[in-house]
Parts: C-alpha cells; structure tokens; sequence
C-alpha cells in the first residue's frame, strides 16, 4: 500500500496523484482535459479529493477515464493529509438560510420545494439541477404548455372514492407519475438517489434509475424493496461491448424496462451552469495549459457523457432487441413521425421529451407532441390511447396533478416527474420527497372529484379542451409560483476590481 507521506510529495501539475475512496490516482495527464478546469484538480493534489468527487460524478467515473496504468493502488488511510475545509462567508450565509426553512406542514405545492432549494442549495448546485439549453424557451414552454389546456368537467358523479392507481408497461403504480431519471443526485443530498428509491417504495411509484446517477446501479438495485419495480435509463456507449454488459446486468436484476435516450447526441449548451465553470477555472491555469486547447464549455456534463454515442440510429434497435427481453422504450421522441416509426419498428412506447429543455432550444413540450402523436397514430395505424401494446408517456414542466391529469385525457398512460423531487430532497431530505409525493396524492384525489373521473380511466379527452395547445402566442394568466422560481439569465459581467492595497 502506498503511504499518505508518499502521495503528498505529488502535489504539483507536474506530478498530480490524488485519492479517491482509499485508492490513488495519477491525474496529471487528465488535468487539461478535466471539464471543471485543472485548478479544482490542484486543490487536492497530494490529497483525499473523496469529498468533493462524490457529488459531481458517477461513481466509475475516474476509473473510467483514466487507463489502468494510473490507477496506483490503495493507499494507507492513517497516513493520509487531511484537507482543511474553510468555510467561506457566502456558505455561512447559505447555511443559516438553512437553519431559517419554513416547516414542511408549510410547504404546499412543488413549486415551494423549488423556492427552498433556491435558497438553500449551492450555487454549482443549484446552477446544474436548474439550467437550461441556450436561451431557456423550451424549459419555461414545458411548464407553459399545460396552461394553453383547459379542463371541461363533469357534474353529478359519484365520486365518493376516486382511485387513481394505474399500470406502466403492465405494472402496477399507485399514481400515472414516475420519477424520471435524473443525473448526479448527490449534489443535493448524500444519499442522492437512495433517497428517490426509498421514496419510491413507500408510495408505490417507479423509479427509473438513471445512467448518470451519482449512486451506483446495484446500490440503487439492492436499495429497493423485495417486488419493487424499478425501470433503466440507458445512454448508449459507443462501445457496444459495454453497452451490452450494461443492458444484460440491468436485466438480470430484475429491471422491468430499458428506456432508452435517444436526444443527445451531442450535449445542449446549458449556460447558467457553463459560467458557473469558467467563474471556478483560475485564469493563470488556463493560460498554463494553452487557453486555446481546452474546451471546458460543456462543464461537468461533458466529463460525464463524452462516452455517449453520436452515432445511434433506428437500425440498432434491432441489436438492442436481440440482447435484451425488456420492454424497449425510446426516451426523447420529438415528434409522430419518429413515434410512428418507433411502434414500426416493435418497440413497447415512446417518452415525449425534450429532455428537460436542456438540448435543443425551441423544442416542442411534452404534451403538444402527445396530442399530434395520438391523431396521427390514429390516422396511420388505427391505435388509439392509452394503448397496452404502445404507451405514451410525456416528462417536463409537470409541478401539478392537474398536468398529469391533462396528460392522462390526451392519451398518455404515465407522466415523468424528475427536478421537483431533486429540488424536495435538496432542501428538505428524505422527508421532502415524502411529503412531495403526498401532496401529489392529495392533489389527485381532489382534481380526480373536481373533475368527475371516479377512476383514471374515466380521464377522457372529452375532460379537456386543447384547442389553442398548438398556440404559442395564446395569452394566458402568469403563473405566478413559477415564474417567481425561475432565475433570468445573466450577461456576461464586467470582472469585480480589487480592492485597493493600503
């Protein structure tokens, strides 16, 4: 084993080594091309860099990236040197914000997670959960969209007990919702998606574990309860080989469906987060590794995803279905030609997604892509839905049940649910996520009565009116809540003068 003393003597851009869970490292060749900029890299060299590895990357992901050759071996954890921890005056403020959080019993709807977590949460935290592609359209769309759909309810029913249990791909959910997949959970908490998994559990919902999570596959696997459905989401690799041992290994654990990500193939530019990176980078360490070389534009996103395959078409789909039994499902489909195709070609449903607004600016909603699909596939192929053999499902902007239920009457069997319940477990733990899945059940037993649907099969598109959905320039009351939460963009700003020397 390798001794502490050892380890510190390579402390230099030079000679960088630095500690992650126990095991050293030689980084020295990764620093000009580490996506959050050599200097943090630095701030550890010679050191345990465990802490602030954890929340920002999967847990492979140096042993990944770096060749076997500079993985050192185990070093002796009594020799190690400590890292000092200084605590600086904007996280004093930040954690008194915390010590001031409203009581759960005062938080009322999604939004008010949003709100805390704003407050609460670190600023690169923050900055990566909340950002968006270019100038932010879609995101803000996702949510609008729903607000161009009205609900035509139905008097005299005997709604005394609704239930608005259902089933995704024949399994059973105690609400249309799931929690969608979601990257690098412990920026939010410790115990990152472990908390979405336990969450899950207790309210009888789906998880689906992302290929991105901070916590690793079996841990989230071996943290579900015994019968406990789980779903994957699967960013293709270029390599096939790991691909596949991915997808097999998934299986044999029982995963109950393979969506697969199919609108990324190059990462959306997502500003907020980028300034957050180049205000960490030191100006005098760009310049040292050739400013002109290093392209850190992407962020961490871009340490995470490089391994993903640009290069994914429909003719691979076939491959996919000879590996796996799962239920295949493609997650970013953008429009019903490519929902079409999907159904063509034996695949079991598509997510409507935009992923979250984060790739292609001025990307169509969620829920304005499900009412084209189910006319066309009407039109095309005689389906309509919900449909068993080919499920709808739509993700982004949902903070109501009230969306999930718009949804549900235009056709889609479930609706994904991913940044509130990050935003519930950043600000409040695993109590927030607890009391964010009650105030969706409270808000679906009400709406369902309001509405006059005894059950979710008694959501039918005769409930809305989505006439002005295709409308983009259709006025509509301001939602207030949210556009309160929702942090405008900054220009780049002039550098902070230093203070005059005495």
């Amino acid at each position: 084993m390798l001794s502490g003393r050892e380890v510190a003597q390579h402390n230099s851009r030079e000679s960088c080594w630095i500690i992650v869970h126990g095991k050293v490292y030689d980084v020295t060749e990764f620093l000009d091309d580490h996506p959050g900029g050599s200097r943090i890299i630095l701030k550890y060299a010679g050191k345990d860099a465990t802490q602030e590895y954890d929340p920002i990357h999967p847990p492979d992901a140096i042993t990944s990236n770096l060749p076997p050759e500079k993985h050192l071996g185990p070093v002796q954890p009594d020799t190690v040197e400590k890292v000092e921890i200084r605590i600086t005056d904007e996280e004093k403020e930040r954690l008194e914000r915390i010590e001031r959080r409203p009581s759960l019993s005062e938080i009322l709807n999604l939004h008010d997670f949003e709100s805390i977590a704003k407050a609460v949460m670190p600023v690169k935290a923050w900055a990566y959960y909340s950002s968006a592609a270019d100038d932010e359209i879609t995101i803000r769309e996702n949510h609008a969209a729903y607000h161009r759909i009205w609900f035509r309810p139905r008097i005299l029913r005997d709604v005394t007990n609704v239930d608005f249990s259902s089933t995704i791909l024949g399994h059973r959910t105690s609400m249309p919702i799931y929690i969608t997949a979601t990257a690098l959970g412990k920026l939010g908490h410790p115990d990152g998606e472990l908390i979405l998994t336990r969450a899950a559990a207790q309210h009888g919902v789906i998880q689906m574990i992302p290929t991105l999570a901070s916590c690793s596959f079996d841990e989230l696997v071996d943290g579900a309860r015994p019968g406990q459905v789980q779903f994957f989401q699967l960013y293709v690799n270029k390599d096939r080989g790991i691909t596949k041992r991915i997808v097999q290994h998934a299986e044999s654990r029982g995963i109950k469906g393979l969506f697969i990500t199919v609108d990324a193939p190059q990462l959306g530019r997502r500003e907020k987060d980028m300034r957050q990176k180049f205000e960490a980078e030191d100006p005098a360490e760009v310049s040292k590794a050739g400013k002109d070389l290093v392209d850190r534009s992407q962020g961490a996103a871009r340490a995470i995803s490089s391994f993903i395959d640009p290069g994914l078409n429909w003719a691979d789909l076939q491959w996919f279905k000879s590996i796996t039994k799962m239920p295949l499902i493609l997650k970013g489909v953008q429009c019903w030609e490519d929902a079409l195709e999907a159904y063509d070609q034996g695949m079991a449903g598509v997510v409507l997604s935009n992923h979250g607004g984060r790739q292609l600016d001025f990307s169509r909603s969620g829920v304005e892509i499900l009412a084209e699909c189910v006319e066309h596939l009407k039109e095309k192929r005689g389906l309509s839905f919900p449909n068993e053999k080919f499920q709808l499902f739509v993700d982004g902007g949902v903070r109501r049940a009230t969306d999930v239920l718009k949804a549900v009457a235009l056709g889609a069997t479930a609706v994904g649910i991913g940044r509130p319940f990050l935003y519930a477990y950043s600000a409040y733990g695993p109590e927030g996520v607890d009391r964010a899945l009650q105030i969706l059940h409270d808000e679906f037993e009400m709406n369902m009565r309001l509405l006059g649907a005894p059950t979710i099969k008694d959501v039918l598109p005769e409930m809305v009116d989505a006439s002005n959905l295709r409308s983009h320039i259709v006025a509509v009351p301001s939602d207030s809540l949210f556009n309160t939460n929702y942090e405008v963009m900054q220009h780049a700003l002039l550098k902070v003068p230093a203070k005059a020397k005495i």
